[in-house]
Formats: structure tokens, sequence, C-alpha cells
């Protein structure tokens, strides 16, 4: 089994359980939904833009932080200078949980934070947009990967879009740009990590951008293996306007102190 048909076998049972709700069953979130790509394109505390990641565990490293409860990695995120949060949602191998875009939601609500949230979660069945949209989510993430069909992948976006929820379409060489583009994706995220191997290659991300550069109206995310200033500085150079950064900023748990550094050219953090 590859790495990514484990993600879908561990999302089988979600999909049967929203199944037998039916779409019926979750009405959209009609509270602030504040424009991911508007965050993501204002001018940030660093060389681009920084969506820091709410991350308890991972395949790779197992358990990274399971001490910090989300209000409060949200609250040192805002304070730290994040233009927006990824809060993963799924649960066998990340250990998340979708009540944690509302708990993260009233928590900056509270303290008038109000930094918009991508569900970061394995994500290709209409039901799984219908159970986002009636969350506080901001935007979504879509895998090329698993929507190789272009119409799919086109449905999910505008199912996600006609709502307000904004659709962050995720790529890992060259071909999955293509499709990306063909879709109508506005917001392409690089992810410098195999998925297979769950190994990370930066310098790979950074020739998929090299190789088909990001076209006016689009917005690129560089994800994985982000650990310190250069690497932002880098990704910036090559024409991304974010970085999405987990791992790195989780592990102390501290995240808030991780990001202040990464932002300011401190001490080098590491992620796997």
């Amino acid at each position: 089994m590859t790495g990514l048909e484990r993600f879908v076998e561990a999302k089988r049972d979600e999909i049967a359980r929203l199944e037998s709700l039916g779409a019926e069953a979750f009405s959209p979130w009609r509270g602030d939904r504040p424009s991911f790509r508007r965050a993501l394109c204002a001018d940030g505390a660093g060389p681009l833009s920084v969506v820091a990641e709410y991350k308890r565990a991972s395949p790779s490293r197992g358990v990274i932080c399971e001490s910090l409860e989300p209000e409060e990695a949200a609250r040192q995120y805002a304070e730290a200078g994040a233009s927006a949060l990824s809060v993963l949602t799924e649960e066998r191998y990340f250990h998340g949980s979708l009540p944690y875009l509302f708990r993260m939601a009233e928590s900056m609500k509270a303290s008038g934070a109000g930094l918009p949230m991508l569900r970061k979660d394995f994500i290709f069945h209409p039901l799984q947009i219908s159970a986002t949209l009636a969350t506080p989510a901001s935007a979504l993430l879509l895998i090329v990967r698993l929507t190789p069909d272009v119409r799919l992948l086109r449905d999910l976006r505008e199912m996600a879009e006609a709502e307000g929820v904004e659709a962050v379409v995720e790529v890992f060489d060259e071909r999955d740009v293509a499709l990306a583009r063909e879709s109508g994706a506005g917001i392409i995220q690089v992810n410098a990590r195999d998925l297979a191997s769950l190994r990370v290659d930066r310098q790979a991300c950074l020739k998929i951008a090299e190789n088909c550069p990001p076209q006016a109206g689009e917005v690129w995310i560089a994800a994985s293996g982000m650990t310190c200033r250069k690497d932002l500085e880098e990704a910036a150079a090559a024409g991304f306007t974010a970085a999405l950064v987990g791992s790195a900023l989780m592990e102390e748990g501290a995240p808030g102190k991780a990001l202040r550094r990464l932002l300011c050219g401190g001490e080098k953090t590491h992620e796997n």
C-alpha cells in the first residue's frame, strides 16, 4: 500500500459515516470567513507570508506535540506574525479533529485575531466538502493525486468556492501543476514531501516553480522542508507567495517562539 493509498484507506470510515448522514445533515457556516488568498497576498512579517500549522502528529514523526491545545496554538501564531493557520483534521495519522477549527475560530474571535484557517486533510468526496462548509474554515486542501480526474477536481473546488471556501490545490510535480491549472485552480501548493517515501526535497519544490512559473492571478505556497529564513527567501525568489510550516514550529511546544525565529532569521529549526 502506497503512502497515498493508506491515507485514503484511513478516510473510509469517515466517508461511510458521511454517506449515512447525507448532504442535508450539513448547514453551511454563516459566520465570518476571512479571505485566505487576501491574507497570503498581504505584506507579512518575513520574506513571504507564513501559513502556520497546528499539527499534533505525523506519519514520519509520530507524536510531535499533544500537550498544546488548539486555542493556545492559535494565540501564539497570531501574536508571532502568522498570516493564516493550517489545521490538521485527519485523525489516524495526524491526530487531528474537525472540531479544532471551531475551537481555534472561537479563540481568535475572543482575542480579535481573525486569521483565516485552512482545513488540511485528505478530501476527495463531495460530502467532505459539505462537512467542511459547515465549519469556520476559510479554505480547504485538495490534492491532485487524490483527484486526478480534472472534472472531479474542478467540481469539488467549485462546490467549495460557491460557499466562500477557497480551494488550495496541492501538487507534487509538473504534471500535477498542469492538471491543477486545467481544473481552474487559483491557489497552488507545492509539496516538497514525497508521498510514498515521506522524504523531503525542497530543491525539487523550487525546481517546479522554475519550470512552471506562477502565472498571473495564481498564488503559490511552498510546503514542507521550510526550516529557516533563508528557505523562505529562496521560495520568495522562486515566485512563491507563502510557505506552509508545520513540524518545525510545533516540535518544541512553543510554536509562537519558533515562528518568530523562522521569520527573523534565528537559530535553524528542523522539519522532516
